[in-house]
């Protein structure tokens, strides 16, 4: 028993550590912004 008692705080820390990881993603890190062109060829846009 004391054994599955361990391995479940073992699981409740490792999904803490991610569950803080996630959230030190979103709060600290910045998605750059960028502009994106696609060129369409005119065919594509009439049809055949």
């Amino acid at each position: 028993m004391p054994t599955l008692i361990r391995f479940f705080l073992f699981l409740v820390f490792v999904g803490a550590l991610v569950f803080g990881g996630m959230i030190a993603l979103v709060t600290l890190v910045e998605p750059a912004d960028k502009e994106v062109s696609v060129r369409v060829q005119t065919k594509d846009l009439l049809g055949s």
